[in-house]
């Protein structure tokens, strides 16, 4: 194994227990919860075989599930940002992406914040919708989705920019 591949299963595994064990027992202003294990699905490499990275993001997820006894909710958030990263990628990088160029160590600030943005609220999305299921709560769902996705921004943006590789700096 390579130190890359290393790197990502600490990330793994790391992002789970964090998630787990302290985020999910935040509860910010009532019922907001961060979520910053989808850091995973952000940053795998974009190289990675697309089939392994579909598996792995549904295990992801239903690890989350099985902790928080959540009924694959979190599963099917992951199964879905993971199929529409190539496609957030292609919108905020343009021909970056298409050329394998980009390192999303090494882009600005506001192109990160945009990709990232773009995945938190889809994932936000598909994870209340699916959680409420319900279409009469629909302002519950924009309610939850729109703040849950600000503060998972905030503290993925800072988690991004505190744990950056030192040589990528």
């Amino acid at each position: 194994m390579n130190r890359d591949t290393l790197l990502n299963i600490a990330r793994f595994v790391i992002l789970i227990l964090v998630q787990v064990f302290v985020l999910d027992h935040v509860n910010f202003l009532g019922d907001l919860n961060p979520y910053i294990y989808i850091i995973f699905i952000l940053l795998a490499p974009l190289n990675i075989n697309k089939s392994l990275f579909i598996f792995v993001s549904f295990v992801l997820g239903l690890t989350i599930d099985m902790f928080g006894d959540s009924g694959g909710v979190h599963a099917s958030a992951c199964l879905v940002i993971a199929f529409f990263r190539p496609v957030a990628l292609r919108s905020v990088f343009g021909l970056s992406y298409e050329f394998q160029t980009v390192k999303l160590s090494n882009i600005g600030f506001g192109e990160k914040l945009a990709y990232v943005t773009l995945m938190v609220l889809t994932h936000h999305i598909v994870l209340f919708s699916l959680e409420i299921f319900n279409f009469s709560h629909i302002l519950l769902i924009i309610k939850k989705t729109l703040f849950s996705s600000l503060f998972t921004i905030v503290i993925t943006m800072l988690v991004l920019v505190l744990f950056r590789r030192k040589s990528d700096s």
